[in-house]
């Protein structure tokens, strides 16, 4: 197979409800949506799912779209390849920006899976039809309109929420929620916010006390080791995020005892690949994994949902349907989520066809390669 063509769209779509975490609000998000033409006709299409601003980790979309105009698409284009391994060593010599490589690397396996005849899921080895899904909720001004949320979610069919933390808002809002919605599968995402000071470890010992399933990225993701000792003094298990970039950072969590728990986000790790890598070395360790979202398009989406097939995701992943995010997605037929549970697609690579009228019409900037060569570009 040989990708002859290339484009990059940045698209910005207006959240239906604005989020807030420990570091940043939002009300819209920016993501570059990255189309892939081989020599046969077909398209692969993937997605970019970096923040706007470097706060969840150094990638922006500035910076994602420099590092794959500018590298990784040259890299690629006119290259000969069977698999998305042979692809992906086109760019073996860039290192990091994860962000960037997962949305070309998504576009290289939705043109693999389509060229097979097989859907994303089963070229992936995923075995499920339906995955189940939870929500992640943001930090609201009040604990009130906290429940309200909640509430919303838990009638819409989800059992699990996930809660946004920081220092101040942690143990009461939990205590909340725990408290009106008794039966609900909790746990809490501080973004690596806390420290290991009294005030911040009172905090995070008293969140023991809640039958939480897991206290996700307490500290920030350089200190496993900070993880490690939350961990032997706390009986709920800690999930690791930001923490996990590639298969050697999860090699040395595990070795530590820093994680019992894996949040596996394609675009944090690189891609598919890494997250399928990752998704293996936990089921070896039995550790639990779950899909972690950046509130993708549906392109991202639908490849999250491909990837939560795997055996090993056996915690609710952040693959809820679309509308919980977004007026209108970027795909004809949205995804949609059925008393929590979302359908796993079974049409060839992504399963989803792409909405390029609404696509175009919310396009911010577009720019085509061909050969290495940049061809066009438009900005509004």
């Amino acid at each position: 197979m040989i990708v002859n063509h290339a484009r990059l769209h940045r698209v910005a779509l207006p959240l239906v409800h604005g989020f807030k975490t420990s570091s940043h609000s939002k009300r819209h998000l920016e993501h570059i949506i990255v189309s892939l033409h081989d020599n046969e006709g077909n398209i692969g299409w993937g997605e970019i799912a970096s923040p706007s601003h470097p706060y969840f980790g150094p990638e922006t979309t500035e910076t994602c779209w420099q590092l794959a105009a500018t590298e990784l698409l040259p890299a690629l284009l006119g290259t000969h390849w069977s698999t998305p391994a042979e692809a992906i060593a086109a760019w073996e010599k860039v290192r990091g920006n994860y962000f960037a490589k997962s949305g070309v690397e998504m576009a290289v396996w939705d043109l693999h899976a389509k060229a097979q005849g097989l859907s994303l899921a089963t070229a992936l080895g995923g075995t499920r039809t339906e995955v189940t899904a939870g929500v992640s909720l943001g930090i609201e001004p009040t604990i009130n309109e906290l429940l309200n949320q909640v509430r919303t979610q838990v009638e819409n069919g989800y059992s699990r929420i996930k809660l946004k933390i920081a220092p101040g808002w942690d143990v009461e809002p939990v205590k909340a929620v725990r408290g009106e919605f008794g039966d609900v599968l909790l746990h809490v995402d501080a973004n690596g916010v806390y420290n290991e000071s009294p005030a911040h470890l009172r905090a995070l010992h008293a969140l023991d006390a809640h039958s939480l399933s897991m206290i996700e990225q307490p500290f920030a993701a350089d200190n496993l080791l900070a993880h490690a000792r939350l961990q032997e003094t706390i009986g709920t298990p800690v999930c690791l995020d930001e923490s996990i970039e590639n298969i050697f950072q999860l090699q040395t969590a595990i070795e530590l005892g820093a994680l019992r728990v894996l949040n596996i986000k394609v675009s944090r790790m690189g891609g598919l690949s890494a997250a399928v890598a990752a998704h293996d070395l936990c089921l070896q360790h039995r550790i639990p994994v779950w899909c972690g979202g950046m509130h993708e398009f549906g392109i991202g989406r639908a490849a999250n949902v491909a990837l939560s097939s795997l055996p090993g995701f056996t915690l609710p992943s952040d693959v809820s349907a679309s509308e919980k995010y977004y007026h209108q997605d970027i795909l004809t037929v949205p995804i949609t989520a059925d008393g929590g549970q979302v359908r796993v697609p079974t049409g060839t690579g992504l399963g989803f066809t792409i909405d390029e009228e609404f696509l175009a019409a919310n396009t911010q900037r577009t720019e085509s390669f061909s050969a290495g060569t940049v061809t066009s570009g438009e900005q509004r």
